[in-house]
């Protein structure tokens, strides 16, 4: 239904990498969600009034809030679609990510209500009534739940949204939780056992796990996350095809919201050619990371001194040092400045955030085992943290 829905009302649907493109979907999914899910609490209601189960009457009220969740991620696609402003000039994307955790909020919330609402049930227990229209409410709401879990993570993955994941997490543990109930209630038909109750914390807890990985999701990419390796190889990749790029490093990714990416790096470029040609390649690397990632680039070019044999030479020797310090460490930027009594070595040393020692134990055990190798040299270093 969605993909004839997207093909009517949105147009250029199969282009997700355009911002009004990836709008529209966020739209289309949340005005369809609210549409199923105040379907599911009409259905449900009546078969919580008729059964007298509280499992089935909070399961209504959870997709109620569903409706309500879906509703804030139509606003939220929607705010993030503005366009930028003085205030905002990287735009608003980062709403569709706020959205996103305040569906993570209500799953919380229905979360800790089914949970007290069901240690009541337990306490004053009483068996479901169980129907055949009973039976094919909850079982035709786990199919629609099962739909909608389908579609919103086939479009969240198209459109690589956040706020799309949470609701087809929220839509799977609502799917489990119904799923849950219906056997609460078969049970109590069958053998008389009543544990409506216990069904309802299980729900409850199955709810709050999902909530709580459907908050994590929204909040690491408000915090600042790293990039994802595929991005980071893509990025390295289209750099590394145009000759003359020797190599890249300090890559930094800022992400303002989907499809609003900047990015930097430095290129090592030859030392000894020609500035306005590289000048020139990296003016036409930058636009073919826009036209390509649909990103902003910004890249700034590091000249490396090659065919030197005195720097090779230096070069390798530090390498050999950094391999024995920890062989998790590389360098880059490496050169030498030579004067009348010593020579310095200047480089930065990438160390990863699980490096055991810190950035100074680092610095003085390469400076000291430099200065081991030959006294003349002294080394000035940079540390990097990726």
């Amino acid at each position: 239904m969605i993909s004839c829905l997207a093909r009517i009302f949105i147009k250029n649907y199969k282009d997700t990498s355009l911002p009004r493109v990836r709008q529209a979907y966020g739209m289309l999914c949340g005005s369809v969600g609210i549409f199923l899910n105040i379907l599911l609490f009409a259905g449900k209601a009546t078969a919580g009034l008729l059964s007298g189960s509280i499992a089935i009457t909070a399961d209504a009220f959870n997709n109620l809030s569903d409706a309500g969740s879906s509703i804030v991620t139509l606003i939220g696609f929607k705010l993030a679609g503005q366009k930028p402003d003085s205030d905002h000039p990287f735009g608003h994307g980062r709403l569709e990510y706020i959205s996103g955790l305040v569906v993570a909020f209500f799953i919380l919330l229905m979360a800790f209500e089914l949970l007290k609402t069901s240690i009541d049930k337990i306490t004053n227990p009483r068996k479901p009534e169980c129907t055949p229209l009973i039976v094919a409410i909850l079982v035709v709401s786990v199919l629609i739940k099962c739909y909608m879990a389908i579609y919103n993570r086939s479009v969240g993955q198209k459109i690589q949204s956040v706020a799309m994941a949470a609701t087809a997490t929220d839509s799977i543990s609502d799917m489990c939780a119904t799923t849950m109930v219906l056997a609460s209630v078969l049970l109590a038909h069958f053998t008389g056992l009543v544990i409506d109750g216990y069904c309802g914390i299980a729900v409850a807890i199955f709810i709050c796990i999902a909530g709580i990985k459907a908050a994590m999701d929204t909040i690491n990419p408000l915090l600042g996350q790293a990039p994802e390796p595929e991005f980071v190889q893509e990025v390295s990749d289209i750099v590394m095809s145009y000759e003359g790029i020797l190599g890249i490093h300090d890559l930094m990714v800022h992400n303002y919201g989907p499809g609003r990416v900047h990015l930097s790096l430095h290129a090592e470029v030859p030392a000894d050619g020609n500035i306005l040609e590289m000048h020139d390649l990296v003016d036409l690397i930058e636009h073919t990371l826009r036209d390509r990632l649909n990103c902003s680039a910004v890249i700034h070019m590091d000249p490396i001194c090659v065919n030197d044999p005195e720097t090779d030479r230096l070069h390798a020797v530090v390498e050999k040092i950094l391999n024995e310090v920890d062989p998790i460490l590389t360098m880059h930027d490496f050169r030498i400045v030579k004067g009348p009594t010593h020579t310095n070595l200047i480089f930065d040393v990438v160390a990863p955030f699980n490096c055991q020692l810190s950035d100074g134990a680092l610095t003085e055990i390469i400076s000291y085992k430099i200065k081991e190798h030959n006294p003349a040299y002294f080394a000035v270093i940079d540390i990097d943290k990726q």
